[in-house]
C-alpha cells in the first residue's frame, strides 16, 4: 500500500475535507471558465487536465475510511443549482466531438457500449460536486464527505472516468496525427445494438482535428 493511501486512510477528517473541498471547488471554477468558450481550441486538453485532477480527489475519497453521516436523513439543501446552461455551452462548444461510446461496467460480461455525451457527463459531475459543497459550506463537514464519497462510487467517479478516457482519446488522436473518421450520427437517445455502435461511434470530426471546439453563442428523505 502506498504512503499516499496510508496517509488518506489515517488523515484527520477536517483536514481531509478541506483538501477535498479545495480540489472540488477548483474543478468547478475551472470547467465553468472553460464553458464560457473564450479559448475553444484549448478546451479539450484543459478539460483533460481538470478531470484528471478531479479523479485524484476521487481516488483519495475511495481510499479513505468509510464516512458515516451524523444524521439518519440528509438535511434539506433547498433547490439544486441549475446545470443546464453549463451542459448546453459544452454541447455547443464540443460539437462534433461531444458524443462517444463507453462500456458502463467492465466487469459485467458481454456488456455492449452505450452512447454518452461529454457535455452531459461534465454537467452531471458538477451537479454531484456542488451538492456536497453546499453541505460543506453550511458547516456539515461529515455530511459533505459522506456525499462526495458515496456519489464517487455511485455516479460521478465512473462518469468522470469515462469522460477522461474520451478526452484522452481525442488529445491522443491530435498529438499522434491520427484523424478520426467522420462516422454517422450516434445519438444518445437511440437504443443501438453492439454492431450498430461499432459502426456509428459519433460524428467526431467534421473538420480536421485542429479545431476541436468553437465559441458559444443520497436522495433526501
Amino acid at each position: 500500500m502506498s504512503d499516499a493511501t496510508l496517509h488518506a486512510i489515517g488523515q484527520d477528517p477536517d483536514d481531509f475535507a478541506v483538501q477535498i473541498a479545495d480540489q472540488i471547488e477548483s474543478f468547478i471554477v475551472a470547467v465553468t471558465e472553460v464553458a464560457k468558450g473564450e479559448d475553444p481550441d484549448s478546451a479539450v486538453p484543459f478539460l483533460l487536465l481538470e478531470v484528471s485532477q478531479l479523479l485524484l480527489a476521487g481516488g483519495r475519497l475511495g481510499a479513505y475510511q468509510d464516512v458515516l453521516p451524523d444524521e439518519r436523513y440528509e438535511p434539506d439543501l433547498g433547490p439544486e443549482p441549475d446545470v443546464d446552461e453549463l451542459r448546453e455551452r459544452f454541447a455547443y462548444m464540443l460539437d462534433p466531438v461531444d458524443v462517444y461510446s463507453e462500456v458502463f461496467d467492465p466487469y459485467e460480461p458481454r456488456k455492449a457500449p452505450v452512447a454518452h455525451r461529454i457535455s452531459d457527463d461534465l454537467a452531471d459531475v458538477v451537479a454531484d460536486l456542488r451538492h456536497g459543497l453546499a453541505h460543506y459550506r453550511a458547516g456539515r463537514t461529515t455530511e459533505a464527505l459522506w456525499w462526495w464519497q458515496f456519489s464517487y462510487f455511485s455516479n460521478w467517479g465512473s462518469t468522470a472516468s469515462a469522460t477522461l478516457r474520451a478526452l484522452q482519446s481525442l488529445v491522443a488522436h491530435v498529438r499522434l496525427d491520427q484523424p478520426l473518421d467522420a462516422l454517422d450520427g450516434l445519438d444518445t437517445d437511440e437504443d443501438l445494438a453492439e454492431d450498430d455502435l461499432a459502426e456509428q461511434a459519433g460524428e467526431v470530426m467534421a473538420q480536421e482535428l485542429g479545431g476541436m471546439g468553437r465559441a458559444p453563442q443520497r436522495s433526501q428523505a
